[in-house]
């Protein structure tokens, strides 16, 4: 019954949340139950999810943990982590996909995507391989091009206009494919 609860809300199969909990269990066996009516309100580190393979290669993985995290801090209750799972999912909507990774690049967490964040996004994504120059002025015309209100940093509707104009963005936004959709489907 646990299971069919949560997958009412999700973007994922029954099937693959069950599989989701058995990884879950697997990082931390000893902590995690395999009976929730127990003790619900087990969280695992951050540490130990930010090495799962399909987020260990990723230069925003402390983001993404973090993004879903209920407290902010990265520790992941069993929901958080089929919550991250399905939005991260193919079949997850675009519009919550933009939701999640206008999250994630808003590393200062104020709701605004500004030049600070755009810095360190750009800095994970070339792995520090540009100049200070080249950052400040990529940094100068993305804000440029996409500050629709002129406040000097992106705000949620800035955020959605600009990856709108990039279709394949959001596609990139997919931590992996719901192996039951693809089997059954």
């Amino acid at each position: 019954m646990f299971y069919m609860k949560i997958s009412i809300y999700q973007y994922l199969w029954e099937q693959s949340i069950i599989r989701l909990h058995g990884r879950y269990h697997e990082m931390a066996p000893n902590v995690v139950p395999m009976d929730y009516t127990k003790d619900p309100d087990v969280k695992l580190p951050m540490q130990l999810i930010i090495n799962m393979p399909e987020l260990k290669e990723n230069p925003f993985k402390e983001r993404i943990v973090e993004s879903f995290s209920e407290d902010g801090e990265g520790s992941l209750s069993f929901n958080d982590f089929v919550d991250m799972f399905s939005v991260l999912s193919e079949m997850a909507p675009r519009e919550l996909k933009a939701i999640y990774a206008f999250k994630i690049y808003d590393f200062n967490t104020d709701n605004f995507i500004c030049k600070a964040d755009l810095e360190k996004t750009l800095n994970k994504l070339t792995r520090e391989e540009l100049t200070a120059e080249e950052i400040t002025l990529v940094c100068e015309k993305v804000i440029e091009e996409a500050d629709m209100d002129g406040d000097g940093k992106l705000g949620f509707a800035d955020f959605e206009n600009m990856i709108s104009k990039a279709p394949d963005f959001l596609s990139l936004v997919i931590l992996w494919e719901d192996e039951e959709m693809s089997e059954n489907h």
